[in-house]
């Protein structure tokens, strides 16, 4: 099974007692100077018009598309129903944890909102954060792997033309045609993440132009030289003829979980339904692509089954086989000659487990 994702632990607060942290993940890329973001809750609170005190717990979910459904399958896989009376309504309750309100809103907002302290947590993909956050010390990434949304932000160019033997980051910076009067024309809908990403590649000639959709076709158009957008197969720049080169990944990014930090530590209500809904989190995704394997195996004692077991390499489970002897009555006696095994293993191994198990006598699959 994979490594499971590392989760933040605020310094002096603990989110979970049965969560190790191996690394802290914080958002690290550098505020925009010309960024100006609300130094507390209170000043947020004021500009925005916004209640600064209110007792009940806000996370914000994608209103609308494929994240936002499948950030609903996900809580439902964690037995988090949403229950929203009225479709057209942005406000839901999740039942089983009390005083959490469910506000749906784009995820560009939610980031916004988990600034201003009109929500505490939210679910938005990596590049969202990382776009609208601009580095912001007041969000933190609580858990940055939920296991859906994959994409990655990469830069792509023509795969014709003065492009066709570019390569790489380093051969588009060397290349000469790009000066002060006529610069790289990028167009992205990432006004932050672009430049600084240009920025510190050695790129200084670059003019941007935003853009919304249908990034693919500006090359062609003319009306730029470059896009800088969210891939996930490839397929869409392939098929207008463009292509991405080495070094030219921004960020991997897939949905994650944020919270406010100021709400995290100020608020004890946050910091226990933050506490829940990751230790949801955890037991879904240990559990996802795990397979219990059940079978019977004689043997003359539970010691030499698990002998057997143990010198296969794929039967070793999670922390080792369970063992149990199966009861039979035979001549009016009650005899052990078969024990049950049962075996938790990923899904990658579960052919060779069940062709292992089979090589040492176990039967009744």
């Amino acid at each position: 099974m994979a490594a499971l994702p590392n989760f933040f632990t605020l310094a002096n607060v603990s989110l979970s007692s049965s969560i190790s942290a191996k690394r802290r993940v914080t958002i690290t890329c550098c505020a925009s100077p010309a960024t100006s973001f609300p130094e507390s809750v209170a000043e947020a609170a004021a500009v925005n018009g916004t209640a600064v005190e209110r007792s009940e717990v806000r996370i914000g979910l994608p209103s609308k598309g494929r994240m936002a459904s499948e950030t609903l399958d996900l809580l439902k896989d964690c037995q988090l129903s949403v229950r929203q009376v009225n479709p057209r309504q942005y406000v839901a309750q999740i039942p089983q944890i009390s005083n959490l309100e469910v506000w749906f809103q784009r995820p560009k907002d939610i980031v916004r909102k988990l600034l201003t302290g009109d929500l505490d947590l939210g679910v938005v993909g990596l590049d969202t954060v990382s776009e609208y956050g601009q580095g912001s010390p007041e969000l933190i990434i609580v858990h940055d792997a939920l296991e859906y949304g994959d994409c990655r932000l990469s830069l792509a160019i023509p795969k014709y033309g003065i492009f066709e033997n570019v390569n790489s980051i380093s051969q588009l910076v060397q290349m000469p045609q790009w000066t002060s009067e006529k610069p790289l024309r990028v167009a992205t809908g990432f006004t932050y993440l672009g430049p600084k990403f240009m920025k510190e590649n050695g790129l200084k000639h670059v003019a941007f132009s935003t853009a919304d959709g249908a990034l693919e076709a500006a090359p062609a158009m003319g009306t730029a030289d470059a896009i800088l957008d969210l891939v996930s197969s490839g397929t869409t720049l392939r098929e207008n003829n463009l292509k991405e080169i080495e070094g030219g990944v921004v960020l991997e990014s897939q949905a994650v979980l944020v919270a406010s930090k100021r709400a995290v530590i100020e608020r004890s209500a946050v910091l226990t339904t933050t506490h829940e809904i990751l230790e949801r989190l955890e037991a879904h995704l240990r559990a996802v692509g795990q397979f219990t394997v059940t079978a019977n195996m004689k043997g003359r004692s539970a010691d030499e089954i698990a002998e057997r077991i143990l010198s296969q390499p794929s039967l070793s489970g999670l922390q080792g086989p369970t063992i149990s002897p199966v009861f039979c009555k035979r001549d009016g006696k009650v005899l052990v000659d078969y024990y049950a095994i049962v075996i938790c293993v990923p899904k990658k191994d579960l052919y060779l487990c069940v062709q292992q198990l089979r090589g040492i006598g176990g039967s009744g699959f």
